[in-house]
Order: C-alpha cells, then structure tokens, then sequence
C-alpha cells in the first residue's frame, strides 16, 4: 500500500504557533485564516491536520497544560501551606508576564466571554478553572488536617482566596500592568497569613 505524502510542516511548532495566537487574543479574537497564515497553512490543511477551530484550541490547551502542571507541580511540593500560596502567586507572575510568553492566562482570557457558537469553548475553559481551584484546595485540606492552617480557616475558602488572585492577576497583566506590579499584588495577597 503506498505511503501518504509526507506532511511539509512540523506539528509541534504550528500548535505552539497556535497557542501564542489564541493566548494573545482568545479563542474568538484569532481567525482560522490568521491561524492559518501564521502556522505556514492553508484553511484546508489545517482543517486536514487538525479539525476545525474548536480542536485546534482545544489542542493548544493541552500544550498550555504543561505550563500549569510545571507551576503547580513546584508549589505543591512545597511543605507549608504558605508556601503553597506564595509559589502558585509568583509562578502566576512568572506566566502572565514572562518575557516568553504572551500577556495573561490562556485560561482566563482564552474564552472568558464568547459567543453563543462558542459556548462548549467556554465551558470547558470555566471547567478547567474550577478543576485547579479543587487541586489547591485538596493541598490545603491536607495542610488544615495537619494542623497547619491557622485556625477558622477553610482550605476551600483559602484556594478560592488564591485562584481569585492568580487570575486578577492575569487580567492586569494583560491590561498592561508590570512584573513588578503583579509582584507587590502577590505580596500584599501574602499578608492575609499571620507572622509565623
């Protein structure tokens, strides 16, 4: 049976293009045809190589999983729940305004507000969302059963506290606010904690 053509493009650096494209501009605000255009494509063989738009998105979601895994793979190996809070603060800082990366958090701007078209985009991003509330609150939980919260604290509370900051944060960043800036966020956010 002979062989297909060999494909003329690497499908690790279209979807890393993609991704880029769709983090700067959220999943409505970039075009097939931009998509396209930027990844060396034409519509029909990116259809042909990855689906439509919403499998592309979702694809370059995948890609962007591995930013969130490495941040809260680090602060979850941290050994206090302070520490936890602090780490996932500053490597939302390190994310959002990274020399490398776009402004702002895929998952937050990517698909905040769209379209009725757009509706299943938006509510596997808010899904996702959630997802890593729970993780930093099943951390916290293990913290509070050990007697290492201060007391009346509620680790759910505690990670909605910390999630709700980390994306405040992406969303100055992405309205042009400094490093330093989201830094002094992240450490006023730390003062809730009392002196240890």
């Amino acid at each position: 049976m002979p062989r297909g053509r060999p494909r003329q493009f690497d499908e690790e650096e279209a979807l890393n293009t993609a991704l880029r494209l769709f983090w700067r501009h959220g999943y409505e605000g970039t075009s097939i045809s931009t998509l396209a255009k930027a990844m060396g494509m034409t519509i029909p063989s990116l259809y042909n190589a990855f689906g439509n738009k919403e499998s592309l998105f979702m694809k370059a979601v995948c890609l962007y999983d591995l930013y969130g895994d490495k941040l809260y793979g680090e602060a979850f190996a941290k050994t206090s729940a302070r520490e936890v809070a602090l780490a996932i603060l500053m490597g939302e800082v390190d994310l959002v305004s990274g020399a490398e990366t776009p402004e702002g958090c895929l998952m937050v701007q990517g698909a905040l507000a769209t379209g009725p078209d757009s509706e299943l985009v938006r509510q596997e991003m808010a899904k996702q969302r959630r997802q890593a509330e729970v993780d930093v609150a099943a951390r916290f939980e293990e913290f509070q059963k050990a007697g290492q919260l201060p007391l009346g604290w509620k680790a759910s509370a505690l990670a909605a506290y910390v999630m709700t900051v980390a994306t405040g944060m992406a969303v100055q960043a992405k309205s042009g606010a400094s490093r330093q800036e989201l830094i002094e966020v992240a450490d006023m956010a730390m003062k809730i904690w009392p002196k240890e």
